[in-house]
């Protein structure tokens, strides 16, 4: 199926609400009217960035409630109409261990950053804001879109739909994302494939068991990938990464690197890489 363009209807008409002051109204919830529900295509950000990130940030928030699915126990919140987005899911995480798992709200925002550096496209925005006296990761509320079925997995056309799970799993060897699961996969109508939850990533963890493995490669993603300096990472993610995980991110990119390197050896390169 043909994809349209993806475009964030009547946005210029919505700049000047984008501006709502951040305080938290109390005031219960009108039904929310996402822009998303004029399109099939959901990722209506691309191009838009810097206004949804202003618009997460600070415009007013009118609800909040909880969300039923994740482990790390996320909010959902309304903003008030007119905006560049609709709702939000908030996760107020101080970087620490729990159940076993380091988390922290930094880890979404720096998803979403290195998505912004390697030009994928598939991690919504995602701002630091303070809520209640909570500071947390604001994340932009993909509207209209399926949960992931693992007894019966998506299947959109190619071969775009091969590079995009490439895409993932290249992106989850990087980040070192444990945590890759249905609950945090999401595709719209137009088959864009959207990665979330990333709490749980970017430690200093080297080993990638329980990581889904590598078996083919975007070369566009990959030679991104590949070219990333420790000044590049730096400048994108310092803010919210400590040095030894940056470090370490570069780290694994070297391992996956060389595991790229065996699966050439292996198959050819003819069958590991998607042109």
């Amino acid at each position: 199926m043909p994809r349209r363009p993806c475009r964030l209807p009547l946005l210029a008409a919505t700049l000047l609400a984008a501006t709502a002051t951040p305080a938290l109204a109390r005031q219960a919830a009108p039904p929310p009217t996402p822009a998303a529900a004029m399109s099939q295509c959901s990722r209506l950000w691309t191009g838009h960035e810097a206004t949804i990130e202003r618009h997460l940030a600070t415009a007013t928030v009118v609800a909040m409630e909880a969300v039923p699915t994740g482990v790390t126990k996320p909010q959902r919140g309304t903003f008030a109409p007119g905006g560049p987005a609709a709702r939000f899911a908030w996760k107020a995480l101080p970087p620490s261990r729990r159940n076993g798992f380091p988390e922290s709200y930094k880890a979404e925002i720096a998803a979403y950053q290195l998505d912004r550096l390697l030009g994928m496209n598939m991690v919504p925005p995602v701002v630091e804001r303070t809520i209640d006296g909570k500071v947390g990761a604001a994340v932009y509320w993909i509207e209209n879109t399926t949960g992931w079925n693992k007894d019966k997995p998506a299947q959109g056309p190619e071969p775009e739909w091969s590079r995009q799970i490439s895409r993932m799993k290249l992106f989850d060897q990087l980040i070192a994302n444990v945590d890759r699961n249905q609950g945090n996969l999401l595709y719209d109508r137009d088959w864009h494939l959207f990665l979330i939850d990333h709490s749980r990533a970017f430690t200093t963890r080297l080993a990638t068991d329980g990581i889904a493995a590598i078996n083919t490669v975007d070369r566009r993603l990959w030679a991104t990938i590949d070219a990333l300096t420790a000044a590049d990472v730096s400048r994108a993610l310092g803010a919210w990464l400590s040095p030894a995980e940056q470090e370490a991110l570069l780290k694994r990119r070297d391992r996956m690197r060389q595991a790229i390197e065996t699966l050439v050896k292996q198959k050819g390169a003819s069958r590991v890489f998607l042109d």
